[in-house]
């Protein structure tokens, strides 16, 4: 991908991303949909579908080429080497509480014919309660804004002791699902203390220099996708458990990059 069509599909991608965002606020906080359970027992809203809609039909318009991966519908294959990756509510449970800490995710990613690790090109995540967002592409940077303000670079806290840092997550009983409860109590002992600022909040927090870990136990691909390239081009890390440089491993830990080692050898040495 080249540099101006880099920059191209970034511009897209942060429209896109703040225009279906802002779809979903005719429904926040009031009492016009539904609660549906998908099969995974998650929540479903009618606004979670209408942005999805909206970004598919737009990116179809603009990209017809290319594939698409969301959340609420069916993938579509493309012909093009590049693939959008969406989540039009992360943080659907916040939503249905009217608590604004929910963000529309938009990304990018370049297929390669055998890839040996997924990772995303570009990624805009847009909170449309807050109306704040941020977003990057591969060699460009982090960027961060509030309403119609100046972007202003997104960058990663400087604290290299997890004695220091603040730990996020989306939810704790998620480690006791995923059997790692021992590993939770071992992390929130170490840092200087712990939050559920959870979904992409927690990622957003970490690539804007205000938490130094975010860690998910579990999550689909659309919810890594746009994190990973702002928590790296914020000066970050973004890996699975194991330490791998990858967003469809079902887990995951984004971090400031001073304290991610001691972090991902407690996930390897914990009982």
């Amino acid at each position: 991908m080249s540099k101006l069509d880099l920059e191209t599909r970034l511009t897209f991608a942060n429209e896109i991303a703040k225009a279906a965002g802002r779809r979903t606020l005719k429904y926040f906080q009031t009492n016009l949909f539904d609660v549906q359970k998908k099969e995974d027992g998650s929540p479903l809203t009618i606004a979670d579908q209408d942005a999805e809609r909206y970004l598919r039909n737009k990116i179809q318009e603009t990209y017809p080429a290319d594939s698409i991966i969301g959340e609420e519908y069916e993938s579509v294959e493309g012909s093009s080497p590049y693939r959008w990756i969406l989540d039009p509510i992360d943080g659907t449970k916040s939503f249905i509480s009217g608590v604004p800490l929910y963000g529309t995710m938009v990304a990018v990613e370049k297929v390669e014919a055998e890839p040996t690790v997924r990772k995303s090109v570009i990624g805009s995540v847009y909170f449309p309660g807050l109306d704040v967002g941020v977003y990057a592409a591969q060699g460009s940077g982090a960027w961060a804004f509030q309403g119609d303000q100046t972007p202003t670079p997104a960058r990663v806290s400087r604290k290299s002791r997890m004695a220091d840092s603040v730990l996020t997550t989306t939810s704790v009983d998620s480690f006791g699902v995923q059997g790692a409860g021992d590993l939770y109590r071992e992390l929130a002992s170490s840092v200087y203390f712990c939050r559920t600022w959870g979904d992409v909040y927690g990622y957003f927090l970490v690539a804007t220099g205000r938490v130094e870990v975010m860690i998910d136990p579990e999550l689909n691909v659309w919810d890594a996708a746009a994190a990973q390239p702002i928590i790296e081009e914020a000066g970050g890390r973004f890996t699975d458990w194991q330490g791998n440089e990858r967003i469809d491993s079902g887990n995951a830990v984004g971090s400031n990059g001073l304290i991610h080692e001691a972090v991902i050898e407690m996930m390897r040495t914990a009982k």
